[in-house]
């Protein structure tokens, strides 16, 4: 049987429905690229996008203009919080929750349209287990993101995640050398550690994150880690030191503020306060001066004055942050952050917009800066992976360690490995570099040379 399958939202989204692939394969099926003709068509969907339901509608009509007759099934976090509104799709067959996500195989046996879609969405309790997953973001494989932690404990009153992805819960602390080395002897250059909640991570035998990072920094692995969205109350000061002083880390974090005002932040029930944010991203660039530091904020909030939304916009721009991720705040039901718009607090979406537009100038803004401090003359060499070329341009492009976007002439046949680049300038998307190095070739004499691999 040919298989095709589309995801939507996160990259742990991406790593599990790569693990729903490896799954039909081993079953003896084939995976086909969606769009191509299939006999059964999944859908792994998301939650945090306001328009779930009319994009599944448009990837279900999209697969059945193609295979007719094709069976589909739909999961994700969507199909968990909305199974009857995903069967009411013309064309669906079936759904599958988040603890029947990786047994679709089982439950599924011949994969034939059903005459009623059938829902195997079952409530998620305290025996949901942690299942396993990565995933390449090319396929050249220069990069993969390695699924340590799923599903988040935390009550914010605007999410839904806890709802459609459970408690939060982790994988064996003892798998992660072998997880790693299979992904080095793979042939990847950077593995991106990836969850829900990545920070709340522990064992069940009592390790937290801050021992998941020190154990890869110690195991010194022939690639380099990044770590993905982490909140700011569990980025430790232990795990900043340990990056700062590491070769196998990069000096690149992405923190979730959501707002800078006090107010806000109670209402969100975040589990922080701005002045602890600002303090962490300072703590930060002391250690790792040249670190990128990416943010989510969110605008139009339930109860959000222009006075709440200025203490945003003042603290984002005083602070050393190098972009952010801008989101217009959604109703999301079953939350309270949606009683509170029912309660008469919502904000008017042309408000929404119009602050969405002014962080994503200052966004902007910051993103040129850092780029350009990247640029001075006195930088070292960075190391870059070279991930694209464009062929009209002949240009290579990829991310630095210190996750700069940069674009640098090389060779067609140039190996997919780490190289040394020195950073020129900028357009504010991109930093144009120049190649002075490949993987263990002699230090160049414009540049001091660095280990590509250590």
């Amino acid at each position: 049987m040919n298989v095709a399958f589309y995801t939507l939202g996160c990259k742990l989204n991406y790593a599990e429905t790569s693990q729903l692939q490896q799954m039909f394969e081993q079953a003896g099926h084939t995976v086909v690229p969606f769009g191509t003709a299939a006999d059964a068509i999944i859908i792994n969907t998301c939650t945090v996008t306001e328009n779930a339901d009319r994009e599944c509608r448009q990837i279900v009509r999209r697969a059945l203009r193609v295979s007719p007759n094709a069976f589909v099934g739909v999961t994700g976090c969507y199909a968990q919080l909305q199974p009857e509104e995903i069967a009411s799709i013309e064309g669906v067959d079936a759904v599958f929750g988040a603890k029947e996500k990786f047994r679709i195989p089982d439950l599924v046996s011949n994969f034939q349209k059903f005459d009623t879609p059938q829902c195997f969405v079952s409530e998620l309790d305290d025996s949901i287990e942690f299942v396993e997953a990565h995933s390449a973001e090319h396929d050249s494989r220069t990069r993969a993101f390695l699924k340590l932690q799923d599903g988040c404990n935390y009550k914010c009153s605007f999410c839904t995640i806890p709802l459609a992805r459970g408690k939060s819960r982790s994988m064996d602390f003892s798998w992660i050398p072998s997880k790693i080395r299979d992904l080095e002897r793979a042939g990847y250059h950077e593995v991106v550690l990836s969850g829900i909640n990545l920070g709340d991570y522990k064992a069940a035998s009592g390790e937290r994150f801050e021992d998941v990072v020190r154990l890869i920094d110690l195991m010194q692995p022939n690639l380099r880690v990044r770590i993905s969205s982490i909140e700011p109350n569990l980025l430790t000061q232990n795990i900043i030191d340990i990056v700062a002083a590491s070769s196998v880390f990069c000096p690149s974090f992405h923190i979730p503020l959501q707002s800078g005002s006090p107010e806000i932040l109670r209402l969100m029930r975040r589990r922080y306060k701005a002045e602890h944010y600002a303090d962490l991203v300072r703590r930060i660039t002391s250690a790792m001066p040249d670190a990128a530091i990416g943010v989510d904020v969110i605008v139009g909030f339930p109860g959000e004055t222009d006075d709440h939304f200025e203490e945003t916009f003042a603290l984002l721009h005083a602070l050393p942050v190098s972009y952010l991720h801008v989101f217009s705040y959604s109703e999301r039901e079953n939350t309270p952050a949606a009683e509170y718009s029912a309660a008469g607090q919502s904000v008017p979406h042309a408000k929404r917009a119009e602050r969405s537009k002014r962080l994503r100038m200052l966004s902007a803004k910051k993103k040129l800066e850092f780029y350009r401090s990247q640029c001075a003359a006195e930088k070292p060499a960075r190391i870059a992976i070279p991930e694209q070329r464009n062929r009209e341009t002949g240009l290579w492009s990829g991310w630095t360690e210190n996750y700069v976007r940069v674009q640098f002439e090389g060779a067609a046949t140039m190996l997919q490995q780490p190289v040394q680049v020195r950073l020129s300038h900028t357009d504010g998307e991109t930093v144009f570099a120049k190649l002075v190095g490949m993987p263990h070739s002699p230090p160049s004499p414009t540049a001091a040379y660095i280990p590509i691999m250590v």
